[in-house]
């Protein structure tokens, strides 16, 4: 796309309520639109179209961001934007020309009788009502008032033209000739447009994107649609494009799932507790690892049992093992892999599908791949070396992740297939705890693991393994752990819940400091974390100056910086095509539903405010790992299709577990 013409910059749009509330329509729109284009808008009622033409237009201002246009910030009304609504607002007792004159003439007050005179007719002409210029509104069809309506903010040769439904109160033949002279008036004027409509048909006739709004309060962009239709676009030879019913389902599709989730929303409502305990116990399940540091963090300074949580974090030594009891409802909550919300509510791991959510992420990166030591002396010390080495080899080499699914052996195919290598032919992968990755390695039973740095460091200490790749190598910045926990405990629950988020994130904090450092060394250390052996190797790892043996850094954990907190739905969407792409799921259609019910940035957002933090958006740039694939969350099919290896199977629509009576509620 060229550059931006129109640009809605992190725009969040806020109503006073009567009763001293506050009513979201808007929240972190961005959006950016090129000099030529056409745009639709569409969403349910309620969803802030309106709302956002409106700031376009400068008729209100943003509660926060802006709105800049050609370069220059809109603060007001201005003639460069021209909004035509649905009841045409033309005056009764004014003819054609003279509605038309109104607007001519004030804009073009300097201007010569002779030349207004001309730019009114032009445009008269323009919209083919010159038998009834001299006509008054009152004569003319509801058809002929709109025209009349498009030639006046025409006639001032806008630079942006907002249609607010401009056709939603005509019959269907009127509207569809109506398009069609729009389509034609728009090429030839070479306007930008903004149009508000409820209709799908008239969007992909007339767009060159469809942006497609989610469910008030709190709106915002669901999904960008390209409509790659040729143009000049004729509405017959449109319907018969063999793209055209795709696009169109596309559409429908997004507005059922929004329609099905504001109904779940409705349907679902909270447990009223008899009384509130002044400590609310909360059990949390955890893997000992680098990755629970926030939380070692949080209850070591009183971040939680100052707002009311008594925390009782339960050690697994096995990820299986801790799902069944999550499961169960043994577990309120637990720090898993960042695949665990929706492998869960999927339920891809063969058990019933269980409706998880996850309001926040724990921690990013902090994985290395290692290989036992004889392969560094065989000479492979990357990626096309381990491909080339595994050319003819008549067995698999033997690789141990953590468990099946989780975000490590997702990493590790998609890295392993970058190079050529097929993970299901060319590599075994065993599910192994991580406790016992350094034996099992040292018993010569695994070639090597992927694992959390602070694994990968105590093997390269024994001098067991050197370092293959890092987060580096793959995806920098990647969701690694997050909090998990179900959709009806988070409801009936969300205080207690919040107040853990917001501990969680002010422990990460803490994490990153280098003045925190020793002090988490010695905290981690204690026999109730990582125990008492993981002084040496945690204190290499938070020596920035100091490279491991291989002379591969191993990179750092990151616990709070750059969006770190995030639960961001873009990234469970790349989650999904490696899902599908291994043949573990069928791609689901209604992804943008699923996604909305496991992702919970709305408590996310909560969260970071009781923990004193701004707020956190979410970016729609397309984003690449290390392969150098750009990931595209409104065009997931599309990065699917480029990926080598992929078993993908058809699109599904996957039925969502519910809430609400699917698990008992422990009382505390």
């Amino acid at each position: 796309m060229s550059i931006a013409f129109l640009t809605v910059d992190d725009v969040t749009q806020v109503f006073p309520l009567d009763d001293g509330g506050r009513y979201v329509a808007l929240k972190d729109i961005d959006l950016s639109i090129s000099e030529g284009e056409f745009v639709s808008l569409i969403g349910h009622s309620g969803c802030g179209k309106s709302t956002l033409l409106n700031l376009m237009a400068g008729l209100t201002q943003a509660s926060s961001g802006g709105i800049l246009m050609d370069g220059r910030q809109v603060t007001d009304p201005g003639p460069d934007r021209m909004v035509v609504f649905q009841n045409y607002s033309l005056l009764p007792w004014q003819t054609v020309r003279q509605n038309i004159a109104l607007a001519v003439n004030n804009v073009m007050s300097g201007a010569s009788t002779a030349e207004q005179r001309e730019r009114i007719e032009q445009s008269i002409q323009l919209v083919g009502l010159g038998h009834a210029a001299d006509k008054f509104p009152g004569e003319l069809s509801g058809g002929m008032k709109q025209r009349v309506a498009i030639a006046r903010a025409l006639a001032i040769r806008p630079k942006l033209l907002l249609l607010d439904e401009p056709f939603g109160a005509l019959d269907a033949l009127t509207r569809g000739n109506l398009q069609q002279q729009l389509m034609q008036i728009c090429q030839q004027a070479g306007v930008t447009t903004v149009m508000v409509t409820h209709d799908v048909d008239e969007a992909l006739l007339l767009s060159d994107r469809v942006v497609c709004l989610t469910n008030g309060p709190e709106a915002g962009i669901g999904q960008i649609l390209q409509v790659p239709l040729p143009r000049p676009r004729e509405r017959l030879e449109v319907m018969n494009h063999p793209d055209y019913y795709h696009l169109r389902s596309e559409l429908i599709g997004f507005l059922q799932q929004q329609r099905r989730l504001k109904q779940r929303k409705q349907r679902i409502t909270p447990v009223v507790p008899v009384a509130t305990p002044e400590l609310e116990t909360v059990r949390l399940g955890y893997l000992p690892g680098l990755d629970i540091a926030p939380l070692a963090v949080a209850m070591e300074r009183g971040f939680l049992s100052d707002h009311g949580i008594e925390l009782k974090p339960v050690a697994f030594d096995r990820w299986q093992s801790l799902e069944e009891e999550l499961r169960k409802g043994e577990l309120d909550v637990a720090i898993t892999s960042a695949t665990t919300p929706l492998a869960l509510t999927l339920g891809i791991d063969g058990q019933p599908a269980w409706p998880a959510i996850t309001p926040m992420t724990v921690t990013r990166s902090g994985n290395a791949l290692c290989l036992a030591r004889r392969f560094s002396d065989l000479g492979i010390h990357n990626l096309s070396s381990l491909a080339e080495r595994l050319k003819g080899r008549e067995w698999p080499l033997r690789l141990a992740v953590a468990q099946k699914g989780n975000m490590q052996e997702l990493l590790l195919r998609h890295w392993l297939a970058s190079g050529g290598i097929d993970p299901d032919r060319e590599v075994e992968l065993l599910a192994l705890s991580p406790m016992a990755m350094e034996a099992t390695l040292r018993a010569g039973e695994i070639d090597g693991f992927i694992a959390g740095r602070y694994r990968v460091a105590k093997a390269v200490e024994a001098g067991l393994t050197s370092v293959l790749a890092t987060d580096l190598d793959i995806w920098g910045g990647h969701p690694e752990k997050v909090l998990t926990c179900h959709e009806d405990w988070a409801l009936n629950h969300q205080e207690a819940l919040l107040n853990l988020c917001a501990g969680l994130m002010r422990g990460g904090q803490l994490c990153e400091d280098p003045a925190e450092h020793d002090g988490l060394v010695s905290l981690l250390g204690a026999p109730q974390w990582l125990g008492n052996g993981s002084a040496l190797a945690l204190q290499r790892q938070f020596d920035l100056g100091t490279d491991e043996p291989s002379g591969v850094r191993l990179p750092l954990n990151r616990f709070h910086s750059d969006r770190a907190h995030l639960a961001n739905a873009a990234e469970g969407s790349w989650i999904l095509t490696q899902f599908s792409r291994w043949g573990w799921s069928a791609f689901p259609s209604n992804r943008l539903e699923l996604l909305s019910q496991v992702y919970r940035s709305d408590l996310c957002s909560r969260a970071l405010e009781r923990a004193g933090f701004a707020d956190l958006r979410p970016e729609r740039q397309p984003f690449a790992l290390a392969d150098g694939v750009a990931f595209d969350q409104d065009n997931p099919l599309d990065y699917l299709n480029q990926l080598p290896f992929s078993r993908a199977t058809a699109l599904e629509s996957i039925p969502l577990p519910s809430g609400a009576s699917s698990r008992s509620i422990a009382a505390h």
